[in-house]
């Protein structure tokens, strides 16, 4: 089926209705639904249909059928193709939009093009910019610890000045440290990539800056305390210092661009750095102001685990979201040695995942919601497994649902 945007323009007003069968990935049973989204919101709704596999049964507009199901196998030339956005002509700023093209062919393919669906989410994301043999020369402005007293290790925010060259990122990117010195073998240290912490226009919001959260590597080896080469650097590192730079790179952990999507966070420890920009985008006032195009109106409910309350990054910031979007913001945290699981256990994400099971799994089948997790790798076997549990308790095979929602690029890990 092709639904063609024609000539449009962000200031569509019209409404659509989209009635479904069986919507829902992995339902087990039969099931009509309907959905009313506005115009920009209906290529990101068919794409989801499309890889859920599920039956389109009608489109219409303000009340006005476009195609009925017995229309649409008559339709010549049906191919069962989803019109990108990035292929319709746009229009000019004050332009009127034609209205879409009649809806032809049932049902929509399961697998969209893929350069189609990446030019549609994100068309101009910066990849490799500065290269390890040709790095960026960053200076250090400002480094100081994210902790309070009581916390266990040691985490800094390390903010860079990137002016004088091509640096650019968005949020969900990743950039490459190259520390200085050589290693054992007397040859220069390898780069480690690093989580963004900040949004695309800085910390201070004047853009040119690019912020990290780094946690001291430290564990213990034949009775020695071993510290990490890289975050040992980057703790340690001086304001005015200059440092080698590589990036951005990743794609994986990138926010869609719809203002009304859910996203669902899960972070333990710095895996909090990424859905700090996220954060900072959606509710942080000065960002709200700078980017009139994007007013996050969805709902973000972060899941963050640490070891002690002593050890919750970027507190303060969170606490004012919950005050200052009551109705978009929800946090849930999961503070291992000083919170029980309802077994007498220590507290992990996966047993907040378990205790909010019913309400994870209504907004996941939601086709607007998106699910990241970001953390130590070792998160990702207790999350699954919860949510295998989770989807069980629902008549649900976890097995077969996560596949679907990474295929239809809702669900995005960065673990390390």
């Amino acid at each position: 089926m092709r639904v063609s945007t024609g000539n449009t323009s962000g200031s569509d007003s019209r409404m659509f209705t989209v009635v479904i069968e069986n919507l829902g990935v992995g339902r087990p049973r039969r099931a009509t639904r309907q959905l009313t989204v506005p115009f920009q919101q209906l290529q990101s709704l068919l794409q989801s249909v499309a890889l859920r596999g599920d039956r389109l049964k009608i489109i219409s507009v303000d009340g006005q059928p476009l195609a009925a199901p017995e229309a649409a196998a008559q339709a010549p030339g049906s191919t069962g193709a989803v019109a990108a956005e990035n292929d319709a002509p746009q229009a000019d700023a004050g332009e009127t939009a034609a209205a879409p093209d009649p809806v032809a062919a049932d049902p929509l393919p399961a697998t969209p093009s893929p350069a189609k669906k990446a030019a549609v989410a994100h068309a101009d994301v910066p990849v490799n910019l500065y290269k390890p043999k040709d790095p960026f020369i960053g200076t250090v402005i400002d480094n100081y610890s994210l902790l309070v007293d009581g916390a266990i290790g040691r985490v800094n925010q390390i903010t860079f000045d990137l002016s004088g060259g091509n640096l650019h990122y968005i949020e969900g990117q990743s950039i490459g440290i190259i520390p200085e010195g050589t290693d054992a073998n007397g040859k220069p240290h390898k780069l480690r990539l690093y989580s963004i912490a900040s949004t695309r226009h800085g910390d201070n919001v004047e853009d040119g800056t690019v912020s990290l959260c780094v946690r001291q590597l430290e564990y213990e080896k034949e009775g020695q305390t071993i510290y990490g080469v890289c975050s040992t650097f980057l703790c340690d590192i001086e304001p005015g210092a200059k440092v080698k730079i590589t990036g951005p790179v990743g794609k994986e952990m990138l926010l869609p661009p719809d203002e009304d999507a859910n996203i669902i966070m899960f972070a333990t420890g710095t895996g909090i750095a990424p859905m700090r920009a996220y954060l900072r985008r959606m509710f942080e006032p000065t960002e709200r102001a700078k980017n009139p195009e994007y007013q996050f109106a969805g709902k973000a409910w972060l899941f963050m685990g640490a070891p002690k309350t002593a050890n919750l990054l970027y507190e303060d910031d969170l606490q004012r979201y919950l005050t200052d979007f009551p109705e978009n913001f929800r946090y849930t945290k999961a503070i291992s040695r000083e919170q029980q699981n309802a077994k007498g256990g220590r507290m992990y994400i996966q047993d907040r995942v378990l205790e909010n099971a019913d309400e994870i799994f209504a907004m996941i089948e939601d086709p607007k919601t998106h699910v990241y997790m970001c953390g130590l790798r070792g998160m990702e076997p207790g999350i699954d497994e919860a949510m295998t549990a989770a989807a069980a308790a629902k008549g649900l095979n976890w097995a077969e649902l996560r596949p679907q929602l990474k295929k239809a690029e809702r669900w995005h890990v960065e673990t390390y």
